[in-house]
């Protein structure tokens, strides 16, 4: 009995199973031809010619039917007239006006219209194809939109950054071809209201007496400058951004009327702006801007753009103040270098003719004439030499060194002292002429070094020869020696006093404005050596 109920129990589901199966399959097939309403007039043109066929068989099978044949044909051909019109004109509604419509709606889309839509049938298998591409289409247009929008906003901000950049850029330029600060400031001034269209602009700058000093301004006239020109910097906006930074922007200029005796801008301002120029991390002022429209409409990153220029403005005045510091310490340097050789290299001239001028009183005193005569010839004399070493001082400070560097330049010395001197000259260098591994400032000191140990050898060695070798090292500078046959000197100090030891002393200072080691080796009757070393040029600050 259990072996009867198993047996029985999968063959009812399956057989189940397959009725449902059957079930669905005619469902399906039912609702696919109930949706395509297409089918209807072609299966019935299917059914017509099949019952035709078979009244010609019957037809021939039988001929004395002929009458109920041929009546029933002619039903037939009527009913299939009837089906295939009305198949045509669903293919015409359902097929070829939808084909159309996708054809137009095409073109219009390649035109560029994409707002364009399909008409969508009342019926038929286009209707839910056509709803999907206007669906598409809508979403394509919204997407279309969508980055249009977009690329509007890139191109709006790239054109603002392209602005921001040449309005850097022509600032940067007014900056770099001024030749001092108040020109500098006159033409940040002009091309900064001619950018941004301001009425009025104006810089101060911070002193040490906790006050902001005008420096520049475009708009205000005589008596504003009068009052503005020293302000302290607890008064107003423009001091609370000099010491804390920032922006500050202020609606109108009443705030800024209240201390003056007149507007401070004869025109209408909706806003001031006050910008810091910094440099570094340290405020060395501020700058204004009139405007008369609020700065939002100068666009989103005005404010970047602004403290940009801000800080290129304080670099520019931060380097005009250290090349003046610059320039004025070079000249004193220069001046004190002047005072120096002249006084050393005259002193001892100076000093001879006036112990001889004392002598030659004291003979006349004595009525002695023949000594006398002496002291005459030897005061010219002295005058002689005082007069050729002030004009060798002066061809020293006129004749300039080779642009092309050091060992050049000691080339030409070198010959002309040969010329003038008869003496043979020697030059060596382990490094290639252009490079000598010491700053031009360098270079310099060393030059002159070596122009004055020449004129030391020819003025006291009788020298034969003279050697100068310059030997870079490859990380410590550079060694430089000048050695001579001569002489030679009895005794060498180069602290000696101002009219001792002519020359000496100075080369020790150059030697010393470079960071570098002097050193003066000689023996009477085996000549004299200068050895000098330079460190490399980024160890002087």
């Amino acid at each position: 009995m259990r072996t009867n109920n198993v047996n029985i129990k999968p063959t009812t589901i399956e057989s189940s199973q397959a009725v449902a199966t059957s079930e669905e399959k005619d469902k399906r097939i039912f609702s696919t031809l109930s949706r395509n309403r297409l089918l209807f007039p072609i299966v019935g043109l299917f059914t017509i010619l099949c019952f035709l066929s078979i009244s010609a068989i019957v037809l021939y099978i039988i001929p004395e039917s002929y009458q109920v044949i041929i009546l029933w044909q002619s039903i037939l051909v009527i009913v299939g007239l009837g089906l295939t019109f009305h198949t045509v004109q669903r293919i015409r509604q359902q097929l070829l006006t939808p084909l159309n419509g996708l054809r137009e709606w095409s073109k219009r889309i390649r035109s560029g219209d994409l707002d364009s839509h399909i008409t969508i049938p009342a019926r038929g298998e286009f209707a839910s194809l056509i709803q999907d591409i206007n669906s598409l289409t809508d979403e394509l247009h919204s997407l279309t939109d969508e980055m249009d929008t977009r690329v509007q906003s890139q191109t709006e901000h790239i054109a603002d950054k392209s602005r921001s950049l040449e309005i850097l850029y022509d600032i940067a330029t007014s900056l770099s071809s001024a030749q001092n600060l108040d020109g500098l400031l006159e033409q940040f001034l002009d091309a900064l209201m001619t950018l941004v269209d301001a009425r009025a602009a104006s810089v101060r700058l911070l002193d040490s007496q906790n006050m902001t000093r005008l420096v520049a301004s475009r708009g205000f006239n005589d008596e504003v400058k009068e009052q503005e020109k020293l302000v302290n910097v607890d008064r107003c906006l423009c001091g609370k951004i000099t010491l804390h930074g920032g922006i500050g922007i202020q609606k109108g200029i009443d705030a800024c009327n209240q201390f003056l005796s007149c507007s401070i801008i004869n025109t209408d301002c909706k806003e001031m702006l006050v910008i810091p120029l910094q440099y570094q991390e340290r405020i060395l002022g501020v700058y204004n801007i009139f405007l008369d429209r609020p700065s939002r409409e100068l666009g989103k990153d005005i404010r970047d753009l602004l403290n940009s220029i801000g800080k290129h403005l304080g670099l520019a005045i931060e380097k005009t103040r250290l090349d003046q510091n610059a320039r004025r310490l070079a000249i004193m340097e220069e001046r004190n270098m002047i005072a120096n050789e002249l006084h050393d290299s005259l002193a001892q001239s100076l000093v001879s003719m006036r112990l001889q001028t004392k002598m030659m009183g004291e003979t006349l005193y004595k009525k002695d004439i023949r000594h006398a005569q002496n002291e005459v010839r030897r005061l010219n004399t002295a005058i002689d030499d005082a007069h050729k070493s002030l004009r060798e001082l002066l061809s020293n400070f006129r004749s300039k060194m080779d642009e092309r560097g050091l060992v050049y330049a000691v080339n030409d010395l070198l010959y002309t002292f040969k010329q003038e001197t008869g003496i043979n000259t020697y030059i060596h260098c382990n490094d290639s002429k252009e490079h000598s591994g010491l700053s031009p400032a360098q270079e310099f000191q060393v030059y002159r070094i070596i122009q004055e140990s020449l004129v030391n050898i020819k003025k006291h060695s009788d020298a034969c020869n003279v050697r100068v070798l310059i030997n870079r090292l490859p990380k410590d500078g550079c060694n430089v020696l000048i050695e001579d046959d001569g002489q030679g000197i009895e005794e060498i100090e180069t602290n000696a006093e101002p009219g001792e030891h002519i020359g000496l002393s100075v080369m020790k200072e150059r030697a010393d404005a470079i960071d570098g080691e002097l050193q003066i080796e000689s023996e009477p009757g085996e000549g004299t050596r200068v050895l000098l070393h330079v460190p490399a040029s980024s160890h002087i600050q």
